[in-house]
């Protein structure tokens, strides 16, 4: 990685940071967004609120952990219940799932950027997500105008974990997290009760010590998905029952681990 031009690539950021003036950031506590949100803040200090959703497709644990961070960094945070929800158009679940979601926090950041007079509104969008035909949640933040500052300094996600390391952020190699509804198929109806069933059996492989995971929801089958590393030791006998006895508890008739490993056939809004 040339670190000449990485260096290049955050100054650029810090420039388009400062030509805003002030700003209400998207913040989920993930490797973008608290990568822009220290950055945010090193250039526009108290000009800078972050806008952190409170939704049933966000793991209990993530927000708290998003607001410790924030918290210990002294960042200005405000946490907004999101509605989507209550959406008939997002809980259909189809391909245009994200903007539906997006769409409902987006306005929701609009509204608190004009309370408290913040110039414009922005999300953690970098320059391998323009790349992603699959990412629909760019045209509802094109429909509102919020930007991408990341995108405009050319950053990618490999740049921006390297960032984090040299500002010593936690979540440098966190690994990638997606929201909840994406574990159940496109085309089935969501629900709050399985998006729930998900969560806790995610915090079951996470206490497992697994680092990278989903649970594909299938009704009562689960769909394990884990880095192929990793499949030798779920299928270690002590491990495999943990597994089988923890999902099994949550309701699932079915559990299966996909050998094909984490990511080789992921829901595409994942």
């Amino acid at each position: 990685m040339d670190d000449e031009a990485l260096v290049a690539k955050e100054q650029k950021l810090k420039d388009l940071l400062e030509g805003y003036g002030s700003l209400a950031l998207a913040y989920s506590g993930g490797v973008d967004s608290t990568y822009l949100a220290d950055v945010a803040h090193e250039v526009l200090g108290p000009r800078v609120g972050l806008v952190l959703g409170d939704t049933p497709s966000n793991p209990r644990a993530e927000l708290a952990e998003a607001k410790a961070l924030a918290e210990a960094r002294g960042w200005n945070l405000c946490v907004l219940e999101t509605h989507e929800f209550e959406d008939e158009d997002f809980l259909r679940n189809d391909a245009q799932r994200c903007y539906y979601c997006k769409t409902d926090l987006f306005h929701r950041m609009t509204q608190y950027a004009a309370e408290n007079d913040l110039a414009y509104a922005a999300h953690g969008e970098n320059a391998d997500d323009a790349a992603d035909t699959t990412r629909v949640g760019h045209r509802a933040a094109q429909e509102q105008g919020i930007v991408a500052p990341l995108q405009g300094a050319g950053l990618r996600k490999a740049e921006i974990r390297e960032l984090s390391r040299r500002r010593n952020l936690p979540t440098s190699d966190k690994p990638s997290m997606a929201c909840l509804s994406s574990r159940v198929p496109t085309g089935t109806r969501l629900t709050v009760a399985d998006l729930a069933r998900i969560e806790r059996a995610e915090a079951a492989l996470k206490g497992l010590g697994f680092r990278q995971y989903r649970v594909r929801h299938h009704g009562d089958l689960c769909r394990i998905e884990l880095e192929p590393a990793d499949l030798e030791r779920a299928a270690a006998p002590e491990t495999r029952a943990a597994i089988v006895r923890a999902l099994s508890a949550l309701g699932y008739r079915h559990v299966t681990l996909d050998l094909a490993g984490y990511g080789a056939h992921a829901d595409p809004l994942d």
